[in-house]
C-alpha cells in the first residue's frame, strides 16, 4: 500500500510538472549553486581569468520514484586580456518520463573598475529541448493505454538572458534575468504538441547572488553568500550558506534553503586549481518521509595558462 501511494505521488507531480496546459519549467535546484553561475548569470563567463570547467550531478529525493536528476556541465574564460568573457552551458535534467535539455552560450565585457575589481555586463542565448515519454507511463490498472498518453512529445524552444556581475578575488554580486522568454506547451491527444514563445517581463524571474569571503586567522577563512530569487506575485526565494575554509584543504559549512531545505557541504581543495565538493540535503517538508534527502557532487578545475600561475584559489 505504502509503495502504491509513492507511486501515485511521482506520477502526480510528473503530470504537474509536464503541465498538458501551461509553462515550461525551468526552476533546476542545485544547492552548490555557486558553482552554477553560469546557468544563473551570463556576465559569470570569464571572471575566474583563466579557463574554469564545472561538472555538477545531483541526485534529488533518493528512493522516490521519478526523482529530479539533474548533471550541468560549464566551460567559461577570459579573452583579449580579460576584457570579455565566453562561455558554454549544458544540462541535462530527468523527472519521471521527462527528459530536458539546455544548451547556452554566455557572452561577457568586462570593466575594470579599480581596486582590482571588475563590473562585468552579460548575454546568454541558447535552446531547450524537452522529451516526454507518456507511453513509459502505466495510467490504468488493467494495462490499457490512454490516448493521451501515447508516444514521445518532443519540443524546441529558443530563449536568452540578461545579467550583470561585480567582482574581485574575495568578493561578488551579481543580478541577472536567465530567462526572458516565456514558453507555453500544449499536449493533445495522441502525442501532438502545440508550443508558442513570447517575452513577459511580469513573468521574469530575477536572480540576486552576492558573497565574500573573510580571512579569520592565517589557516582559517570564512566563506557567505547568499542567492535570492524574485518573480512578480509569488513568495521570495533564497539560498542562505557559511562555509568555513581550514588551510586552504577543506571546505566545511552548512547552507539553508527557505521552507524546503538544509544542507551539510564538505569539499576538498586538492590544490590551487582542482576543488571536490559534496552536498547532502535534509528536507523540511513531506518530501523527506519518502526519501532519504538529496546527494550532489561538484568538480570544479581551473586551468592554468602558459606562463601565468595560479597561486591561490579562487573561491566563488
Amino acid at each position: 500500500m505504502k509503495n502504491f501511494k509513492i507511486k501515485s505521488v511521482a506520477l502526480i507531480a510528473v503530470i504537474l510538472l509536464t503541465t498538458f496546459n501551461g509553462k515550461a519549467q525551468f526552476d533546476y535546484m542545485f544547492t552548490q549553486y555557486m558553482f552554477n553561475e553560469m546557468f544563473i548569470n551570463p556576465a559569470y563567463a570569464g571572471s575566474k581569468e583563466a579557463m574554469n570547467v564545472t561538472l555538477l550531478h545531483r541526485q534529488q529525493w533518493v528512493n522516490f520514484p521519478g526523482r529530479p536528476i539533474t548533471t550541468s556541465f560549464s566551460l567559461h574564460g577570459p579573452l583579449l586580456q580579460n576584457k570579455m568573457g565566453l562561455g558554454l552551458s549544458v544540462l541535462n535534467e530527468r523527472i519521471g518520463v521527462l527528459n530536458r535539455n539546455m544548451a547556452y552560450v554566455s557572452y561577457a565585457y568586462r570593466i575594470k573598475t579599480g581596486l582590482k575589481s571588475t563590473l562585468a555586463l552579460g548575454l546568454m542565448g541558447g535552446i531547450h529541448n524537452q522529451v516526454n515519454k507518456f507511453n513509459e507511463l502505466q495510467v490504468n490498472n488493467d494495462g490499457s493505454t490512454d490516448p493521451n498518453f501515447i508516444g514521445s512529445a518532443s519540443t524546441i524552444a529558443p530563449n536568452f538572458g540578461s545579467g550583470l556581475y561585480f567582482n574581485n578575488k574575495t568578493f561578488f554580486a551579481g543580478l541577472s534575468v536567465p530567462r526572458m522568454i516565456e514558453d507555453k506547451v500544449k499536449f493533445g491527444t495522441n502525442g501532438a504538441v502545440e508550443v508558442s514563445t513570447k517575452i513577459n517581463p511580469n513573468n521574469f524571474h530575477y536572480y540576486f547572488t552576492i558573497g565574500n569571503v573573510f580571512t579569520l586567522s592565517k589557516d582559517l577563512k570564512l566563506k557567505g553568500q547568499a542567492m535570492v530569487k524574485a518573480v512578480q506575485n509569488a513568495p521570495i526565494q533564497y539560498d542562505l550558506s557559511t562555509n568555513f575554509l581550514i588551510k586552504e584543504i577543506i571546505w566545511a559549512g552548512v547552507s539553508y534553503r527557505n521552507g524546503s531545505a538544509i544542507s551539510a557541504i564538505l569539499g576538498m581543495q586538492v590544490n590551487a586549481q582542482f576543488l571536490v565538493s559534496y552536498a547532502y540535503d535534509y528536507h523540511l517538508n513531506a518530501i523527506q518521509n519518502y526519501s532519504q534527502g538529496s546527494h550532489e557532487i561538484a568538480l570544479n578545475y581551473l586551468f592554468s595558462y602558459k606562463g601565468k600561475k595560479v597561486v591561490t584559489p579562487r573561491y566563488f
